[in-house]
């Protein structure tokens, strides 16, 4: 090391807190001098991307900013899924672990539960059964069903055992399921009876499939096949009492093996594989886990998709603290059931979820109407205030007001967090006002093993998704085409690239892919278009693939408008769609059944049927009157509002090929499947307004 490297590491040295462990933290202290090395920018630093050259455009956490976060720091030896899950075994052996209502006739009762260690004895007899069948070290392994506690331990069984966990969305089509299958040579595949149905029906097309485990499913009841077709059919039970038998020690993977391949449906094209290792996942949850703490006294219920990054690692961070998890029943519409019998104190989810519960909650208060309405908004005002200054609100207002509502999470909550996609800033408040407690929004992907940014505790600011995982560093590049630089005043602006141990090994079998994401230096480009706000803060304000122009030359981004109409009370799904012929935008709407009876009923408008009342150009204009107040609110610039809609009774969903699975609209197949209603919007304006529309 050369004289100058070591003057400033010794100088670096000298601006670490003092009276602390060195090892145990790396925040910087307020020192003129530092700025050599670094810029204090609140809850994130900014350092040179070159040491001797280049902009400083660099962005880490303050939590380390000379170190990125690899491993936890207590336990630095746990540098893989297999490790992370035997320190949890040994120490909360006896702590519940995975609850479930279900029973094994079928009825529900209240939740019942395993024990840390007896998961691990579960584990082993799964890995030890999946090794007595043949299935070799570094085998795919397919998981072809919903959240329940054989998911858990099939996958710590390939941790233990150095398989490779390949989860399939248990909405996936047959086409989507069977190139999954191939692309990745899945030799065993764990499925549910009602999942075995669709790969029965193609599995002579799945060359690689060895052995196929019934989750659930009774042994006599197992399908039998030819020999000749070199295929297995068991039920989990079987496999379980086969490994119990034949014990195998542990085969644990290398930090840098790969864990799992996660298949992103994306919106458009065929599935891509993204490469985790063990590595991969224990930094970003070791990183994000120093800015938001969990304990054995936690309950977290599980219901959103286990192939989904977001709910894997929190999965894994639960385990690493000793969090009981509570499945859900495998039914949405019954889940504040479960939640009701739970009672968890954490709790994960998305902005569709958080939508439905405030417009729900707000169009209660607003019915209520006198005196429930008037103490409903002094409480929440009074609330909200407290929380702006930094203040204890008074306990009074969640007596009167406040604690029912957080019944309808269990009453336990202390911490929500999102994820996934945008939450709006007055949902963002409104849930903290109601729920109490910690309410933090994050932002991430698959290719970075989740999380990238998560909002820092004590941080009351709304509209952005918080500060840096240590884990990462991040820095914004300037995207021209859309006006973006990383120069733009007040704030700068650009492209989100994030490198660091997060970052996934590329997409399976594409380097082409690959290679179109992650640049020379290890930049992985994510397509998401954020800007730093004042103390290091990231806000996501566009997106690369999803914007279009209009007409007029101005650009679009379809997303952010959908999230402001997504609290209209008529609206359970918005498509905005616009192009570079027509200057203004136009909205399939699919409509919430019950607000739009409740508007018919209170207009006493009469109608056969709720097809005719979505034809109807008064609902319509209603629904569109709706939109355009919150619109407002929402300072919407003026070619940014929607100029006319169309009512659609049929959600969007997966299985009608309009969502992923992750619940993102597929826009070329929306475009495609409303076509004639789009083309009959712009006629409609075109004869209502026949000059071009320009933007207010």
């Amino acid at each position: 090391m050369d004289f100058a490297a070591q003057r400033r590491l010794r100088a670096v040295s000298g601006h670490l807190l003092g009276g602390v462990d060195r090892e145990q933290s790396s925040r910087l202290e307020s020192n003129a001098t530092a700025g050599e090395f670094v810029s204090g920018q609140g809850y994130s630093v900014v350092l040179p991307e070159k040491l001797h050259t280049g902009k400083w455009n660099v962005y880490r956490s303050a939590l380390s900013p000379l170190k990125l976060v690899d491993a936890y720091p207590e336990q630095p030896e746990i540098r893989t899924l297999h490790d992370n899950f035997v320190y949890a075994v040994d120490t909360f052996s006896d702590y519940k672990y995975l609850g479930t209502r279900i029973r094994s006739d079928g009825t529900v009762g209240e939740y019942k539960w395993m024990t840390y260690g007896e998961a691990g004895t579960s584990r082993s007899a799964i890995g030890s059964g999946l090794v007595y069948h043949g299935i070799l070290k570094g085998a795919c392994v397919g998981l072809y069903f919903i959240n329940r506690p054989e998911w858990i331990i099939v996958d710590h069984s390939c941790s233990a055992y150095s398989y490779i966990s390949v989860p399939l969305y248990d909405t996936l089509g047959p086409d989507a399921v069977k190139y999954i299958i191939n692309h990745a040579t899945v030799q065993a595949i764990f499925c549910v009876p009602q999942t075995l149905s669709n790969l029965l029906s193609f599995l002579s097309q799945m060359p690689s499939v060895r052995l196929v485990v019934v989750v659930g499913g009774i042994e006599e009841n197992m399908p039998t096949l030819p020999s000749t077709s070199g295929v297995e059919i068991i039920s989990y039970s079987r496999l379980h009492d086969e490994g119990h038998r034949n014990l195998q020690p542990f085969c644990p993977p290398k930090p840098d093996d790969i864990a799992t391949i996660c298949y992103t449906s994306g919106t458009t094209g065929t599935p891509k594989g993204a490469i985790l290792s063990h590595e991969n996942l224990i930094a970003n949850v070791a990183g994000s886990s120093l800015k938001i703490k969990f304990y054995p006294s936690d309950i977290y219920i599980s219901y959103l998709p286990l192939a989904h990054i977001y709910e894997r690692t929190n999965q894994i961070a639960m385990v690493h603290f000793g969090v009981a998890i509570g499945f859900y029943q495998g039914d949405n519409l019954k889940l504040m059931d479960d939640i009701a019998a739970l009672r968890p104190t954490l709790f994960s989810s998305v902005p569709r979820l958080y939508n439905r519960i405030y417009s729900g909650i707000m169009n209660a208060v607003k019915s209520s109407g006198g005196l429930r309405e008037k103490l409903f908004n002094a409480a929440y005002n009074a609330k909200m205030q407290a929380i702006l200054n930094g203040k204890t609100p008074s306990p009074m207002w969640d007596r009167l007001v406040f604690n029912k509502i957080r019944e309808k999470l269990g009453g336990r909550v202390r911490c929500l967090t999102s994820g996934a996609s945008p939450l709006s800033p007055d949902v963002m408040d409104f849930l903290r006002v109601c729920f109490g407690g910690l309410v933090l929004e994050g932002y991430g992907m698959t290719e970075t093993s989740c999380v990238i940014t998560l909002m820092d505790v004590g941080d009351n600011l709304t509209g952005h998704v918080g500060s840096l995982n240590p884990s990462c560093e991040v820095k914004l590049v300037d995207v021209p085409e859309m006006n973006y630089t990383s120069d733009d005043q007040p704030y700068p602006r650009g492209e989100i690239c994030v490198r660091g141990p997060i970052v996934f090994q590329g997409y399976y079998k594409d380097d082409a892919q690959t290679r179109e994401v992650i640049d020379v230096d290890g930049w992985l480009h994510t397509g998401d278009i954020g800007l730093w706000l004042p103390g290091g803060r990231l806000k996501i304000i566009d997106r690369k693939k999803n914007i279009f122009k209009l007409a007029q030359g101005e650009y679009i981004a379809p997303e952010k408008i959908e999230n402001v109409y997504a609290k209209c009370k008529f609206v359970a799904q918005c498509f905005v769609y616009g192009d570079s012929f027509n200057s203004s935008l136009v909205a399939i709407i699919a409509v919430d059944h019950d607000a739009l009876k409740s508007w018919a009923a209170s207009g006493g408008i009469k109608y056969d049927d709720l097809q005719q009342l979505c034809n109807d150009q008064r609902a319509r204009a209603a629904v569109l009157a709706d939109m355009d107040n919150l619109g407002k609110q929402a300072q919407l610039r003026g070619f940014e509002f929607v100029k006319a809609v169309t009512l659609v009774l049929e959600p969007f969903t997966v299985e009608n090929g309009l969502l992923t699975p992750t619940f993102k609209v597929k826009r070329p197949q929306a475009k495609a499947y409303f076509a004639k209603a789009i083309e009959n919007m712009y006629t409609e304006l075109s004869i209502s307004d026949p000059s071009p529309q320009r933007p207010l």
